[in-house]
């Protein structure tokens, strides 16, 4: 029973995005720094027997100290091709890794031609021109109508628009009844002058 809750609720594992090109860069940038440890390695052992061959001198022991030189000297031709194949790794990398980078501007190359064919087999070239050809006749016919409107009418012709635009608003206007007008009594207006008041004067008070 627990088994198969487990596998009801457990997440399903993204898939893996490393490529073979990805394996093999890593691969080969491991190389490249094992390369790296054992020049580092051979470098070091280098001055340590250039040291011992000066004190072999010293001490008269020439066999010794030339023994010990022909050794050095292969392990110095060993760090040189240490050395070619080192830059060869890095080439590669870097060939390896450019690859990538063209392999996914191509990929963008060929998403944006797909969706530009896409939007081609919408709208081509006809289908363009029957637009742009009716935009412009409608455009033209616009044009010609408002010319008509606008010059076709007379000095008369307007104050009789004028006149139809005001009985069209009239008749809009709800009409009140000619009682209430009749029934309403307004204040009458007096006819003297109103009378001033006169305001009281301030007396001295007499210190």
């Amino acid at each position: 029973m627990s088994i198969e809750m487990g596998g009801l609720f457990s997440k399903s594992k993204p898939a893996s995005r490393v490529t073979a090109q990805d394996k093999a860069v890593l691969q080969l940038k491991q190389q490249r720094d094992k390369l790296k440890q054992y020049q580092r390695k051979v470098e070091q052992t280098l001055e340590r027997d250039r040291q011992l061959a000066r004190s072999l001198l010293k001490e008269g022991k020439k066999d010794r100290a030339r023994l010990l030189l022909r050794k050095k000297k292969y392990q110095e031709q060993l760090l040189e091709k240490t050395d070619g194949q080192l830059e060869n790794l890095e080439k590669l990398v870097h060939d390896i890794e450019f690859a990538q980078i063209e392999i996914q501007v191509l990929n963008g190359l060929k998403v944006g031609n797909e969706a530009l064919k896409e939007v081609h087999k919408v709208l081509n070239i006809e289908e363009v021109e029957k637009i742009m050809e009716e935009t412009r006749e409608g455009v033209e016919k616009q044009r010609e109508i408002d010319e008509l409107l606008s010059g076709a009418l007379t000095e008369e012709d307007e104050d009789a628009v004028l006149n139809e635009l005001d009985e069209i608003i009239k008749s809009t206007l709800p009409e009140v009844p000619q009682d209430t007008l009749n029934d309403v009594q307004l204040p009458e207006v007096p006819v003297d002058e109103p009378v001033k008041e006169k305001k009281p004067q301030k007396v001295a008070l007499e210190a």
